[in-house]
C-alpha cells in the first residue's frame, strides 16, 4: 500500500479547512522510530490552534494532522528493539490523522493488556502531562491543595484523579455542566472559570486568558506553584515586575514534547510510575467519543467551541 485516507490542513483557517483526502503517501520509517497501522488518533487542543496557526513551533500548511494516536506497529526502523512489529502502541509523532503513521519508539508506550487501542489514547500526552505537572515539577505532597484548571479535559480529568490518589485536596475548574462530571472524578470542590478559589499550593494552568490571572492570585505567596502547560484561552503576559512586586509565586511550563527530549531520564522516571498506576488501576482505560476520521473537522470545532469533555478519538 503506497497511498492512504488522511486528514490534510490546507490553510490557518482554522478546522474548516481541515479536508479528507485519499491519496496521501505512506510514510517510512527511519532510525529510530516505527510505523504504526493507526486504530484510534487523538484529538487535542494543540490540533485546533494548529488548524489556526498559533501553535508555536506547529506544522506550516497543507501537512496531514493530528500528533497522537494508537495501532499496531507494521514496520520499525535501525535500532528499533520495541516495540516490535505486531506489538499495540500509543504514542505522539506528526501526521496522525491517517491510516498509517510516523512516531519515535522511545515515545511510544504498549497498549496495556486487556485495553483496546482507544481505551489507551491519552495514556502519554494526558496521564504523563498531568503527571509531570504534579510530581517532578509541581512537586506535589500529600496534603497539600491543587487547583486544576479546565478539570474536564483530557488531562484536567487525569489531574484530578491522579492528585487525590497522592493525597491532595482538589478543586477543579469547569463550565457549568461539567460539574458534576469533575465531581465524580473526585474533586472535593467544583468551580466555574474566574471563580475565587483561595489560597492553594498548587495550580495546574492550560487555558490562558482572563483566567491566567486567576491561578497567579490563587497560588500561595513564597510557596505556591503555578505549572503552565497550555494556552487554550489565549496569550497572557507577565513582567519581571509582576513577579517581584504582585506574585511571589514559583511559575513553571511545561511541554510535553521538551521534557522528552531534554530530560529523558525524568520522562523514563515518569513512564515507570505510568505502568505503576496503570497496574493498580489508578490510571484507567479511557471511555473517549470517536468520531470518523471524515468527522474530524466537526470534532476540532466542537472541541474549540467547549463544547465537549474527556477524550476525543478519531478512527480512520
Amino acid at each position: 500500500m503506497t497511498s492512504m485516507r488522511a486528514l490534510r490542513q490546507d490553510s490557518a483557517n482554522g478546522p474548516e479547512d481541515l479536508h479528507l483526502i485519499t491519496d496521501a503517501p505512506v510514510p517510512a520509517p527511519g532510525p529510530g522510530e516505527i510505523l504504526v497501522k493507526v486504530t484510534a488518533a487523538g484529538v487535542n487542543f494543540a490540533d485546533v490552534m494548529q488548524t489556526r496557526g498559533t501553535y508555536e513551533g506547529g506544522p506550516q500548511a497543507p501537512y496531514v494532522a493530528g500528533f497522537e494516536a494508537a495501532g499496531e506497529v507494521v514496520a520499525v526502523g535501525d535500532g528499533v528493539i520495541a516495540p516490535a512489529v505486531g506489538d499495540h502502541a500509543v504514542g505522539t509523532g506528526g501526521g496522525a490523522f491517517a491510516e498509517y503513521m510516523v512516531m519515535p519508539a522511545a515515545g511510544a508506550v504498549p497498549v496495556p493488556e486487556g485495553w483496546s487501542d482507544d481505551q489507551a489514547i491519552g495514556l502519554i500526552l494526558n496521564w504523563v502531562t498531568a503527571l509531570a505537572a504534579l510530581k517532578p515539577l509541581g512537586r506535589l505532597a500529600a496534603g497539600e491543595t491543587v487547583l486544576v484548571q479546565a478539570a474536564a479535559g483530557g488531562v484536567g480529568q487525569a489531574a484530578v484523579r491522579l492528585a487525590k490518589h497522592y493525597g491532595a485536596t482538589v478543586i477543579g475548574t469547569a463550565s457549568p455542566g461539567k460539574h458534576d462530571l469533575v465531581r465524580a472524578l473526585g474533586a472535593d470542590r467544583v468551580l466555574g472559570y474566574g471563580a475565587e478559589a483561595g489560597e492553594v499550593d498548587l495550580v495546574l494552568e492550560s487555558v490562558g486568558g482572563t483566567t491566567f490571572g486567576a491561578s497567579l492570585a490563587a497560588a500561595k505567596r513564597v510557596t505556591g506553584r503555578v505549572v503552565v502547560y497550555g494556552v487554550a484561552g489565549g496569550e497572557v503576559a507577565i513582567t519581571n515586575r509582576d513577579l517581584n512586586f504582585r506574585h511571589q509565586i514559583h511559575l513553571i511550563g511545561l511541554h510535553l514534547g521538551v521534557l522528552i527530549e531534554h530530560a529523558p531520564s525524568i520522562f523514563a522516571e515518569l513512564m515507570d510510575e505510568l505502568r505503576e498506576l496503570v497496574a493498580t488501576g489508578v490510571c484507567a482505560p479511557g471511555t473517549p467519543t470517536v468520531y470518523d476520521l471524515a468527522d474530524g473537522p466537526k470534532a476540532l470545532a466542537e472541541l474549540e467551541a467547549r463544547a465537549t469533555s474527556g477524550k476525543l478519538v478519531l478512527r480512520p
